[in-house]
Formats: C-alpha cells, structure tokens, sequence
C-alpha cells in the first residue's frame, strides 16, 4: 500500500471528523437538545437520522476513496434537512448552522480526500467520452 501524503492525511482527518461529528451531533440534537414531541426519540434518531451515516462509515474509517465519494450522496440528506430548519425554524436555526458546518466539512474533507487518495494509488475514472466511444463500438460490433 502506498504512503499517503500528509495534505491526503489532513483531507482525511477533515473527513473523518465531520462524519463523526455530523453522527454524535444529529444523536445529541434528537435524543436531548429538541428532540420531536411525537415520535419516540430512539426511533427517530435510530431510523431516520443514524442509519443513512452509519452507511458508509465502514468505508470512510477503511479509507476507501471510493466511498468517500459516494457518501456526499447521503450528506445530501442533511444539507437539505439544514438548510430547511434553517429556513423554517427560528428557534432551531443555530442546531441548523453547526449541522451545516459538520456537513460542509465532511463534503469537502470527502472530496479532498477522494481526489488525492485515488491519484496516489492510480485509481482513474474513464472520461464519459471514452465510456460512450467504448459502448458504441461494442454495439456495432454485435450486429
């Protein structure tokens, strides 16, 4: 396995902290700081909010940078849940903010550490071109 640069190491570091901060913040708001008056707290937090994080997070703590990508995806979730408490909720706005700020740093600390982990190992996506050149000929090749 090859070295990981020390700027590869911080992108990672900055992933890995905001994924797990995200997870221990969304537990915290749910189970004590406002938790929903209608629904069982451990539901809630155990269902809706833990489970798309806890996902990807085998992955992330492997270091895959793979996965790194591909968890943005679910980050999308809570963005949108932020940016929506945010908008609508006055008296939750500063849960919204620190939610927002854990999310922000493990999309970027994500994407950092996808791009300089899978340049280190030679990892390479094929350009969407070549993939379209690629199919093209093996259609007409079967006819």
């Amino acid at each position: 396995m090859q070295e990981m640069q020390p700027r590869t190491k911080l992108f990672r570091l900055m992933a890995i902290f905001g994924n797990l901060g995200l997870l221990a913040w969304i537990a915290l708001w749910q189970l004590s700081l406002s938790p929903h008056p209608h629904i069982t707290n451990s539901t809630t937090l155990a269902i809706a909010w833990c489970i798309p994080l806890l996902l990807p997070l085998p992955g992330i703590l492997a270091g895959k940078p793979y996965t790194h990508a591909w968890a943005n995806f679910v980050l999308m979730l809570y963005f949108l849940h932020g940016f929506t408490i945010l908008y609508i909720d006055g008296g939750e706005r500063w849960l919204a903010v620190v939610e927002l700020l854990l999310v922000t740093l493990a999309f970027i600390g994500n994407i950092l550490y996808a791009r300089s982990r899978g340049k280190e190992l030679g990892l390479k996506l094929t350009r969407l071109s070549e993939v379209e050149k690629q199919e093209k000929k093996r259609f007409e090749s079967k006819e």
